[in-house]
């Protein structure tokens, strides 16, 4: 059963028909038409062109994947290029499914990627608002978008959960350096890669709200608008956890100078106090005459020079906090 509705005058009509049928429909002003494709192959898509009059350009966008998030306008329709983002809990890789949109007076389709993006999703937000059908393709455009960007919206909540956790591992050493620097490269990849799907969103919702479009009737506007908040704070707030995981990575590599050196700092001093008795040792190991050779008292003067020194070098690098 194919993904397609027809709401006549602000009702649901049908659902389920074939695709093939909407030609039957989309001549119908009281009419608002909404199918969905998964995959298309190029014949489908020059089908659907002829039957709703699409620009070619927007056609091939469609078929050229890896599209940048936008809204073009042509003089017959829309086109939007969105993305909707996954994030896989287990091993925190983000996936994308680019959502290509044509929207046109009395009909919006829209084509998917692959099957992992959840338009029976959509579906249910249609309908848990039912009476605000009567808004036509305003409303099933709001639904999409809304349940698009509420995606962006978890999965930059998780990120911040999981740099927090980041955050926490800096200075409790229960993770190595390694492990941490290769939690934060990936970490922030993911937030570039994110950035590029939702930064650019706030240009395409601002655009649809400008009256002159006549996508957005008066009462949606405020639906559009919250929408666009919640991409500014989408936005702002992977700004920010962009610059938060670049400043981890930082204060990481800045541990591990101040471990470094305090390593070397240790070294440094045992070297020092291992040189006192080496030197000694090797005063007293001369093949020459010199005061208490071949005596006991030479062995005791030279043991108890490097007792003394040994601990007066200790007792100095433990007060300096070398030790």
């Amino acid at each position: 059963m194919a993904h397609t509705r027809l709401y006549r005058n602000g009702v649901l009509d049908a659902e389920g028909f074939p695709i093939a049928d909407v030609s039957d429909y989309v001549g119908d002003p009281s009419c608002t038409i909404w199918f969905d494709l998964c995959s298309p192959t190029p014949d489908d898509l020059a089908v659907i062109s002829e039957e709703l009059g699409l620009h070619a350009l927007a056609v091939e966008d469609v078929l050229h994947d890896r599209q940048r998030p936008k809204l073009d306008v042509y003089d017959t329709h829309l086109f939007l290029a969105v993305y909707g983002e996954r994030l896989d809990t287990e091993t925190g890789d983000i996936t994308s499914t680019e959502i290509d949109i044509f929207v046109t007076r009395n009909a919006l389709v829209t084509v998917r990627e692959n099957d992992q993006f959840d338009v029976d999703e959509v579906i249910r937000r249609w309908d848990a608002n039912r009476e605000m059908a009567k808004h036509g393709v305003g409303f099933l455009l709001h639904g999409l978008l809304d349940y698009v960007v509420d995606g962006h919206f978890e999965i930059i909540q998780s990120l911040d959960d999981q740099i927090e956790q980041l955050e926490n591992h800096l200075f409790d050493n229960q993770i190595s350096g390694r492990d941490l620097q290769q939690r934060t490269f990936a970490m922030r990849k993911n937030l570039v890669q994110f950035r590029r799907a939702v930064l650019p969103m706030r240009e395409v919702i601002n655009s649809l709200i400008r009256r002159d479009l006549h996508v957005v009737e008066p009462a949606m506007a405020p639906y559009y608008q919250d929408v666009y908040d919640h991409v500014m704070r989408v936005t702002e707030w992977t700004d920010s956890l962009r610059d938060l995981v670049g400043n981890i990575r930082e204060t990481s590599l800045t541990q591990q100078s101040y471990r470094l050196n305090d390593i070397m700092k240790k070294l440094t001093s045992w070297a020092a106090i291992i040189a006192v008795p080496t030197m000694i040792t090797g005063f007293y190991g001369q093949n020459v005459p010199y005061p208490g050779a071949e005596q006991p008292i030479g062995f005791w003067v030279s043991t108890l020079v490097i007792i003394v020194a040994s601990s007066s070098l200790y007792l100095l690098f433990r007060k300096q906090d070398w030790l």
